[in-house]
């Protein structure tokens, strides 16, 4: 029997932006994906979609599954041919317990890879910033275990080695310890004066530092409420926070924003948003599916040169129409002498990436501009447009050209249908006042959204509601609620914008 391949992948601390490249990589090769706690949503979506996920996760006392039967399911899944990722939080190999995995897939015979990942000792406190290393403070850095904490006999810390340590100490898992952890180190010659650290969901937008002196730092963090997931670090180097905080001056650190957008056209705005130090809570309010019937789309394609203008209002628009000119055997040259107009930035870029260069790019982005942009060109009487949208795209635009005399061909190239994802948290969120921000970016994710949490659940809560537009803003007033913010630019930099403007406000 063909055996399969294992890779324990490191996904790193908490931030999706620091998984390593490699990590990415072997995510999309997984057919089984077995995951601890604190892996975030968006780099579980890195694997394919058909791609099992197994939790293994474990938290204080509530274990998912002791670590023999984590060691026996890995073993198992790569036994039945599979490619397995076991993914880690930090680094497999420290204080992961990836060593053990490693152990039982080699004594199996099981082939295995291991992907180091970012440990949280280092980027934490990089996130807090403190550096671990330091020229004139520390040369040295020493990670150690916090659940391990007492002074008992049989125990495998040295305290006393550890007060004498002359460069920086990191301690993993030792947040309920943390009085256990002041009390040794001073016990045993450390200074109480000693500057200390404690970071709660470090890289995250929940990043919580408590920085003091030793002595005073149990009752500093049980004051700030900090709790697990939690590095506790001591040293000189924790005397540089104050000069060095950077990550928490984001402008919109700790921000919960919700994302609606389609699963597969979210990332831009996500990676965009946690750049400025927000969290992302994917609710894919829609999906993207081929149309109900193709052939009309096919035979538009095939009789491109039957129009004088086409008119791409999006990027699934155009990848649609492309499909279908390849489904005809034609590609871009089919469009040889047609007049081509994209309705926003983004659209554009995706025709310069199969070869076309819009002629037109009409801004604002309304159905009003677009048609007044048109005409400017020259009389529309006669002339001959294809609209490929959208399956429910609103008709003003269709109605403002044919006003104008225009032979309007408008025919679905895709369909938007609902979806559900997320609804549940985005629901408990608003009830329990944890969600900031509802973006929105189409009138369709407006419907969808509001029909799975309910409009009244967002008119009680606290959220501001941010629209990428005028169509988008009038879905929102239709179901009586007032955008906080609209984008001026009708784009997702410029949605990105607005909201950012508004928390400076």
């Amino acid at each position: 029997m063909h055996r399969g391949k294992a890779y324990l992948v490191g996904a790193g601390p908490g931030d999706p932006g620091l998984l390593t490249l490699r990590g990415r990589d072997v995510l999309g090769l997984a057919d089984v994906v077995v995951y601890d706690a604190l892996i975030p949503a968006r780099v579980l979506g890195y694997a394919p979609s058909a791609a099992e996920r197994i939790y293994v996760g474990k938290r204080a006392a509530a274990h998912a599954l002791p670590q023999e039967d984590i060691n026996r399911l890995l073993v198992e899944q790569a036994l039945a041919g599979r490619t397995v990722v076991r993914l880690k939080g930090g680094d497999p190999f420290v204080f992961g317990r990836g060593g053990e995995e490693a152990l039982a897939l080699a004594e199996a015979g099981i082939e295995f890879e291991i992907v180091p990942g970012v440990t949280a000792a280092i980027a934490a406190a990089a996130y807090a910033g403190i550096p671990v290393t330091h020229r004139e403070m520390a040369s040295a850095v020493g990670l150690v275990t916090g659940h391990e904490a007492d002074d008992k006999p049989g125990s495998a810390l040295d305290w006393g080695a550890l007060a004498r340590w002359k460069g920086t100490l990191v301690f993993y898992m030792g947040a309920a310890n943390l009085a256990v952890i002041s009390r040794n180190l001073e016990a045993h010659g450390a200074a109480g004066d000693t500057p200390a650290a404690v970071i709660h969901w470090g890289t995250t937008p929940r990043q919580k530092v408590v920085a003091a002196a030793l002595r005073d730092l149990p009752a500093a963090a049980a004051e700030a409420g900090v709790r697990p997931p939690a590095v506790i670090l001591v040293g000189e180097v924790a005397r540089l926070r104050g000069r060095l905080t950077w990550y928490e001056r984001r402008p919109l650190f700790g921000r919960r924003i919700v994302v609606t957008r389609a699963r597969a056209q979210a990332s831009d705005l996500a990676a965009s948003l946690e750049a400025l130090g927000a969290e992302v809570v994917e609710a894919p309010a829609i999906r993207i599916e081929p149309a109900s019937d193709p052939r009309p789309l096919r035979d538009a394609a095939r009789r491109a040169a039957g129009f004088d203008w086409i008119v791409f209002t999006s990027v699934n628009g155009v990848d649609a129409y492309f499909d279908a000119l390849a489904a005809e055997g034609l590609d871009a040259r089919a469009l040889a002498g047609r007049r081509i107009a994209a309705i926003g930035p983004a659209t554009a870029a995706r025709l310069m990436g199969r070869g076309i260069r819009a002629d037109l790019q009409p801004d604002p982005f309304t159905g009003a501009a677009v048609a007044k942009a048109l005409a400017a060109r020259g009389r529309l009487a006669g002339v001959r447009i294809l609209l490929p949208r959208a399956d429910i795209a609103p008709k003003e635009l269709a109605d403002a050209l044919a006003a104008q005399g225009a032979a309007v061909c408008e025919v679905a190239a895709y369909r938007t249908a609902p979806e559900a994802g997320g609804a549940e948290a985005v629901r408990e969120g608003l009830a329990g006042g944890t969600i900031d921000w509802l973006t929105f970016t189409s009138s369709s994710t407006v419907k969808n959204l509001l029909g799975a949490v309910g409009a009244q659940a967002v008119r009680g809560s606290r959220v501001r509601v941010a629209s990428i537009g005028p169509t988008t803003s009038a879905a929102l007033r239709e179901a009586g609620l007032e955008p906080h913010v609209e984008a001026g630019e009708h784009t997702i930099p410029g949605l990105v914008a607005a909201i950012v403007r508004c928390e400076a406000t």
